[in-house]
């Protein structure tokens, strides 16, 4: 049983500790905030893009961070996950990268507008949270033991993977391109991928905007999948 006189100093020095680690702890978290949050990576185009992200009220439907809404997917890894020329590509026209499928608004943003919001989420994904989002461990549904032997092209790698797989590792909104190269010639995949509804009218695959370098290059690539 504390004294009176002992109590008051147990309740001084508690406090006192108290107060203390608290104070500690909220100057640690101020210093390291630069480090975790990249600011010397805070560019006047990120600032653009977070003006832009504010002023079209994109957390009314998207999260970044956990904060906002969850009418439309979570975008805080989305730099990561897509890449900036899917990112580019989707932002100019969501519906044409996914056909009746994307309730997202066409803002008809310019090219420089587009490059700062690519920027503001560039910046986002970098952000140390300490793991958050978590990854998803995902396991592939596919069979396929198939092995691509050449190296895919880079807009393979930014745009095409979203929709499309090989060997199980890409997207599922397209058929899977394993043997792509014996079901199909250099003359269709070159016709196919200057402009898909003119081959097959109502496909979802969307026109991209390719040149034509990229379009030998993807057609080099799909040809040599057999």
């Amino acid at each position: 049983m504390l004294t009176k006189s002992q109590a008051k100093l147990f309740f001084i020095i508690g406090t006192v500790l108290c107060v203390g680690t608290f104070l500690f702890l909220t100057v640690d978290t101020i210093l390291k905030i630069p480090a975790q949050t990249r600011d010397a990576n805070l560019t006047p185009a990120v600032e653009r893009g977070k003006e832009i992200w504010d002023k079209n009220n994109c957390m009314g439907c998207h999260t970044i961070m956990g904060e906002g809404a969850y009418y439309a997917p979570e975008l805080t890894k989305v730099y990561e996950r897509r890449g900036p020329e899917w990112m580019r590509v989707f932002i100019k026209d969501p519906q044409a990268m996914f056909p009746g499928e994307r309730k997202m608004v066409k803002y008809n943003f310019t090219d420089n507008e587009i490059n700062d919001l690519i920027a503001y989420f560039k910046w986002i994904g970098e952000i140390d949270l300490n793991g958050f989002p978590p990854k998803p461990t995902l396991m592939s549904a596919s069979t396929s033991t198939s092995t691509v032997k050449v190296a895919a092209p880079e807009k393979f790698t930014q745009i095409c993977v979203a929709c499309h797989a090989i060997a199980g590792n890409g997207g599922n909104v397209g058929p899977a391109l394993d043997g792509i190269g014996v079901r199909r010639d250099a003359v269709f995949l070159d016709k196919w991928l200057r402009d898909p509804a003119a081959v097959k009218p109502g496909t979802l695959m969307p026109k991209l905007p390719l040149t034509d370098p990229e379009i030998k290059e993807l057609v080099s690539f799909l040809s040599a999948l057999k």
